[in-house]
């Protein structure tokens, strides 16, 4: 089992600003891993059915947590082949994914377009990167195969896209091989406001690997749990708001979400075309830059500034933690971090990120407390991530979910309307709507009436009532969003360093209720999560620290990431506690009686 045990501090000094001691790195330098190795007699009971938690070798070669380097070097060595990697992963899938529900439909044709990458690598060398590497999609992202895309819902089984969604395209060019697709909170946690967290219809609850009675986080959990637990090399997911952030952040992986834009949703199952963003999964950093980098051609949103986008790859970025010297980033406090100081259930979370925060300033940089987002007070919910707050309030057009809600109605429609095969004549939100409630016992199209979803379909509800009119109360909430989380939010933060622009704000992802990641989101703008450890003693699960920057800057997260990166060293595998786990994980403001 993965611990941390902390060490008391040699210097009980506590600095001005946040509060947290100042400690040796020998601090942060117990963590240990205690997971069974490979002789172990690692397997485990689910209902009296034996699971076998043992990653499958890959002719002899162990490769669990081999990175996609190291993956491709192998195949380049002809130590396995594409079919042998692609097979292993398989039997992974076959293993654990009874017990996690990760992946929501295997490709039948997967071990078919292994070989043909094998064959491909028989007529000519020198390949790139993802080519012969297994990879999962979210089940919102269109292929155009024998698989279903329909963002976990039965609605829209039966549904066939014109083509692949272009991410998908473009890794099916580099040679990557399509495993399946993973599951997430059905309609990427669009339907309901208060449910269970990373259950669908037809993928049923995704469990997290580390504790299996803690949810995964939403909503594209079923490709982060899927990378945490080995069963793909990589994977793709979206967000609109914390959708990629919350669940690598959950299971101890890193997430990208790129600027809002630089990847294509063409194809994509749309929720906010103002806000949503694919981006991908890996176990490290460089991993899920290479990734990254298989998905971006060209970018596709309008830029204010086309110098400031860099043209190199973005793996050529990826640095040790040598980069961080001279490095500045800034704590936003108010809002953010003084959530975490004053939050009882994150008080071990509290403690490791400051000892995580001296290491960062041991390896030569200056990070800045207090660096706050100006317009804290009026985007940020005192209650923690809530999109409808201010609507709450009385101010629908201050609310980023007055712009989710009424791009969502037209953009499902658009999608619909490009269906090459839609047999339940399935054409707007209207008739989602009717299907899941006339379907109910399996779609909790009404309140109560399934347990997964105790508040129905209100937020699809609320969608409906817009009609999709972009009249003026939506166009001010755009503005409002994007001006108080840009100018008056991350750019104005950056712009606090000591004479230059930070090089990046650090903030928490859980242990703040999610509004670190939830500017960044209204902002449209880019973010990196790393894993920095397990807190004992509370949920059993691995954390992150974030990483945002302004639109366009993947470059630094990258960068910096992957130096935080080093510098810890950490090294995280599932423990799979609670692997009886049967519950559901609600979230959200559950239903007035």
């Amino acid at each position: 089992m993965v611990y941390i045990k902390l060490v008391k501090p040699l210097l009980n000094v506590r600095p001005p600003g946040l509060g947290w001691p100042r400690v040796t790195f020998r601090a942060f330098a117990s963590i240990h891993t205690g997971a069974m190795n490979k002789e172990d007699n690692n397997c485990s009971k689910r209902g009296g059915v034996e699971v076998d938690l043992r990653m499958p070798l890959c002719r002899s070669v162990d490769i669990e947590g081999l990175s996609i380097p190291q993956l491709h070097k192998c195949l380049e060595s002809r130590k396995f082949s594409v079919y042998d990697l692609t097979a292993c992963y398989l039997e992974r899938i076959r293993r654990v994914n009874r017990v996690l529900k990760a992946v929501i439909e295997v490709n039948p044709d997967a071990l078919d377009i292994a070989m043909m990458m094998d064959r491909e690598r028989e007529q000519r060398r020198n390949h790139g990167l993802l080519h012969g590497i297994p990879f999962l999609v979210k089940d919102t992202m269109g292929t155009k195969d024998k698989m279903r895309t329909t963002a976990g819902s039965s609605v829209l089984v039966g549904t066939v896209v014109p083509e692949d969604a272009h991410v998908v395209s473009l890794l099916r060019r580099a040679g990557a091989v399509l495993l399946g697709h993973a599951n997430l909170s059905e309609w990427a946690s669009m339907r309901s406001t208060y449910y269970s967290e990373g259950y669908s219809s037809r993928g049923g609850q995704c469990r997290n690997p580390y504790n299996l009675a803690e949810h995964p986080g939403g909503s594209s959990c079923g490709s982060a749990v899927a990378v945490a637990s080995n069963m793909c090399a990589f994977s793709l997911g979206t967000e609109t708001d914390g959708s990629i952030m919350v669940p690598a952040d959950r299971n101890g992986i890193v997430g990208i979400k790129p600027t809002v834009g630089l990847t294509c949703g063409k194809g994509v199952i749309p929720e906010s075309h103002s806000l949503d963003s694919v981006g991908t999964f890996g176990r490290t950093v460089l991993d899920a830059a290479i990734a990254l980098d298989g998905i971006v051609d060209s970018p596709t949103g309008a830029r204010l500034d086309i110098r400031s986008f860099p043209t190199a790859p973005f793996v050529s970025f990826v640095s040790g933690k040598e980069a961080l010297r001279g490095a500045q980033f800034g704590l936003p406090w108010k809002g953010v971090w003084e959530k975490v100081k004053q939050k009882e259930t994150a008080r071990k979370q509290y403690q490791i990120f400051g000892q995580v925060i001296e290491r960062i300033r041991g390896a030569g940089a200056n990070v800045i407390e207090y660096t706050d987002f100006p317009s804290a007070e009026e985007i940020i919910p005192p209650g923690g991530w809530d999109w409808d707050y201010p609507t709450k309030q009385g101010h629908p057009e201050q609310s980023q979910f007055t712009v989710v809600k009424t791009e969502f109605y037209n953009d499902l429609k658009t999608y619909l309307s490009n269906l090459a095969a839609n047999p339940n004549n399935i054409r707007s939100l209207d008739d989602v709507v009717k299907y899941n409630a006339t379907h109910a016992e399996k779609e909790g199209g009404r309140p109560g009436v399934h347990p997964a979803w105790p508040s129905g379909q209100d937020s699809f509800e609320m969608s409906l009532e817009t009609g999709g009119v972009m009249d003026e109360t939506y166009h001010h909430a755009l503005a409002y969003i994007r001006r108080k989380s840009r100018e008056e939010g991350i750019d104005a933060a950056l712009s606090r360093g000591d004479g230059r622009q930070l090089d990046g704000l650090l903030v928490p992802l859980q242990a703040d209720s999610g509004v670190g990641c939830q500017v960044a989101a209204k902002a449209g703008y880019p973010m990196i999560t790393i894993p920095v450890g397990i807190a004992t003693g509370e949920n059993e699960i691995p954390f992150g620290i974030g990483i945002i920057q302004t639109a366009w800057r993947e470059d630094k997260l990258i960068k910096y990431g992957s130096a935080i990166e080093d510098l810890l060293a950490l090294k995280l595998k599932p423990t799979f506690m609670n692997i009886d786990a049967d519950n559901y994980m609600y979230i959200g403001a559950p239903p007035e009686s």
